[in-house]
């Protein structure tokens, strides 16, 4: 949903509900002890959509939300999404919207009824001091009390829906990677999914998406604000890396301006060279280029993986445009490459 969409009341909500963090921190709490009593027949074993920005996580998310048997956060929780059984009380009545091109104009609709990723609201209101810097987001050491406090929290998010059927929580959290182990402790038996995209064309795609966002947000400071607000720092004005563990490509990228695809090129190394080697438990590998190619046979395995009924699928085979590009250095581009066969074994072992 484009942020121009939104009107002087809907910008005031949501600075409201999501740039205070005492407002935000209050909204949680009211909605807990409404629903302290509310126990629900859930089940833990959770989904946890989570790849570098543009590498797929929307559309694998919105594949595994539309079986009906996830409950996510979308539109409709917007904006107090740390309460969302006491904004359903007050949130008009039969919000109805057009589903419309998001603001990253890459042809994907939304509409309120759609889920998006909107629970790092609650790492950055609770934990924010402890991973986001001025340039980078950093690795996070989540203590016991907090991961219980993240656990009530999926747990509000299920008894606020409105179908028994909704039993599982789904999420697609690109800043989970600085979390991994600790999702794994809160929910031994949830999966992960990490999608995965040839490198050269991924870097491509995200310096478009930087591009785009920074003239955005330079004519439309709410954009930034918001973007910011939901922790969203994969590109434009305030993009941040992820530091994880090879100090050498951070150095590397410090290089490269933000409009040289080199740069991105060693985003992309600096992300999946990391998950390659610190794969977190109950996770698999996605490859987007065969998902695009096969949607039938890769949604088909990754359903029966998630032990989920597999629902008829109807989506036709797509080859994305490939893209080229000048001023690239060739020896990232291999080393980027060699990371790709690895994760691509993984998924064919697999898949």
């Amino acid at each position: 949903m484009a942020n121009s969409e939104y009107d002087g009341v809907s910008m005031f909500l949501h600075r409201v509900a999501l740039q205070y963090k005492v407002i935000a921190e209050t909204s949680f709490d009211i909605d807990s002890n409404s629903v302290k009593d509310k126990q629900g027949d859930f089940l833990d074993n959770h989904v946890f959509v989570s790849g570098l920005a543009r590498s797929g996580t929307t559309v694998i998310m919105r594949y595994l939300y539309e079986t009906g048997i996830f409950r996510s956060l979308t539109y409709l929780d917007m904006p107090f999404v740390l309460m969302p059984n006491m904004w359903k009380k007050f949130a008009p009545k039969g919000k109805s919207y057009e589903a419309k091109e998001r603001a990253h104009k890459d042809g994907i609709l939304v509409s309120f009824d759609s889920p998006e990723a909107f629970e790092e609201v609650f790492w950055r209101i609770f934990c924010g001091k402890d991973y986001i810097f001025k340039d980078h987001l950093r690795m996070q050491n989540v203590k016991d009390d907090m991961l219980e406090k993240y656990k009530k929290y999926i747990h509000n998010i299920l008894v606020s829906s409105d179908s028994p059927d909704k039993k599982r929580y789904l999420a697609k959290n690109n800043n989970n990677v600085l979390r991994f182990r600790h999702l794994n402790k809160a929910f031994p038996k949830a999966q992960i999914i990490i999608p995965f995209r040839d490198p050269l064309q991924h870097a491509l795609s995200l310096l478009g998406q930087h591009n785009h966002f920074c003239k955005v947000q330079t004519d439309d400071k709410f954009t930034l604000q918001y973007m910011n607000w939901l922790g969203h720092h994969e590109f434009g004005l305030d993009q941040k890396t992820f530091i994880l563990s090879d100090k050498d490509i951070l150095n590397k990228m410090a290089a490269y301006k933000k409009t040289d695809i080199n740069f991105w090129l060693l985003n992309w190394k600096n992300y999946y060279q990391y998950v390659n080697s610190n794969q977190p438990e109950n996770s698999f590998f996605v490859q987007h280029e065969t998902l695009c190619a096969d949607p039938v046979g890769v949604l088909t395995k990754v359903f029966t993986k998630l032990d989920i009924p597999v629902p008829a699928i109807t989506e036709k085979p797509f080859t994305p445009p490939a893209k080229q590009v000048e001023g690239l250095d060739q020896n990232i581009l291999n080393e980027c490459n060699l990371v790709y066969k690895e994760l691509e074994s993984k998924f064919q072992a697999w898949s």
